[in-house]
C-alpha cells in the first residue's frame, strides 16, 4: 500500500457507522489499518457491524449514540477516547429522510426531526471532534456525509435537502476556521445509493433512474472507500473546503 494511504495507527469515529454508506466506509477505513469507533442508536446493529468489521484486524469499538443529543454525544466521545485514545477523523454519516409528505402538508415538528439528526447531529460531532483535535494537536479530518439533494431540486424532501446543504456550508466554514490547527474539512455528496434505507425506493423506482446514471446502475456503500481512506489519510493534507461528488456521473448527464 501506498504510504500516504496506509492508516495504520489512525483513528477513526464514523457516525451511523452500522449500516449503509457508514459502514462501507468504516470498512474502507479498517482495511486501510485504522482503528475505527462506529456510532449508532441500535444496540444489536452496532455489534453486528462490530463483528463484520473485526476482520480486518484493527480496534473496532461499537457505541450507543443519538447524535441529537449532546449528553449522548458527548459520552460516545468520552468512551471512544477511553478505548482508542484518540480521534484523527470523523464522519458525518448519520442521517435519514422520509420524503412521504408534500410540503404543503409537512409539519414543522417533520421539519425539525430531519434536520436534527442531518445537521444538528453532524454540529455536535464535529464539535467534540474539533476540541479534541485542537487539544490533542497534530491536526485531523473532518468530513460531512450530505447529499445530491442539497444543489438539486428534491420534492417532498425540503426539509432533508435544508439539512444536507446546511452541512455543506458547516464544513466549508470549518475549513476556514479549523485550517489553523492543521484540521481539514470536506463533504461528500453521494448520488442515488442503495442502502438498506433506500431499498423501497429501490424497488419502485430502480430502472428509472439507473437510465439517468452514466455508470448505469446504482451506487454502493463500497463505492465510498476510496474517498474515505483518502480524505483520513495524509494524500489529503491539502485538500479542505470541498465536495466530493459521488454519483456514477448522474449529475452531469
Amino acid at each position: 500500500m501506498n504510504a500516504s494511504f496506509d492508516l495504520s495507527g489512525h483513528v477513526a469515529v464514523v457516525t451511523g457507522g452500522n449500516s449503509g454508506i457508514g459502514l462501507g466506509i468504516a470498512h474502507g477505513l479498517a482495511d486501510a489499518g485504522a482503528d475505527v469507533a462506529i456510532w449508532g442508536r441500535r444496540t444489536e446493529r452496532n455489534s453486528e457491524a462490530r463483528e463484520e468489521l473485526s476482520r480486518h484486524g484493527t480496534r473496532i469499538v461499537d457505541v450507543v449514540c443519538d447524535v441529537t443529543d449532546p449528553d449522548s454525544v458527548g459520552d460516545a466521545f468520552a468512551s471512544t477516547l477511553g478505548e482508542l485514545g484518540r480521534v484523527d477523523s470523523c464522519f458525518a454519516s448519520a442521517g435519514g429522510g422520509d420524503l412521504h409528505a408534500p410540503f404543503v402538508e409537512m409539519t414543522l415538528d417533520d421539519f425539525r426531526r430531519i434536520v436534527a439528526v442531518n445537521l444538528e447531529g453532524a454540529f455536535l460531532t464535529f464539535q467534540g471532534a474539533a476540541r479534541h483535535m485542537i487539544e490533542h494537536g497534530g491536526g485531523g479530518s473532518l468530513v460531512g456525509i450530505s447529499s445530491l439533494a442539497a444543489v438539486e431540486g428534491m420534492p417532498r424532501g425540503q426539509h432533508y435537502a435544508a439539512a444536507k446543504a446546511g452541512l455543506i456550508a458547516i464544513t466549508r466554514s470549518l475549513a476556514v476556521e479549523l485550517a489553523r490547527h492543521r484540521i481539514r474539512a470536506n463533504a461528500i455528496l453521494p448520488g442515488w445509493i442503495q442502502t438498506p434505507a433506500t431499498e423501497s425506493g429501490f424497488a419502485k423506482i430502480g430502472d428509472r433512474i439507473v437510465k439517468r446514471i452514466p455508470e448505469r446502475r446504482w451506487g454502493q456503500p463500497s463505492d465510498f472507500v476510496g474517498a474515505a481512506v483518502y480524505l483520513a489519510s495524509p494524500a489529503s493534507e491539502y485538500h479542505t473546503g470541498d465536495e466530493l461528488v459521488i454519483d456514477g456521473g448522474y449529475r452531469v448527464f
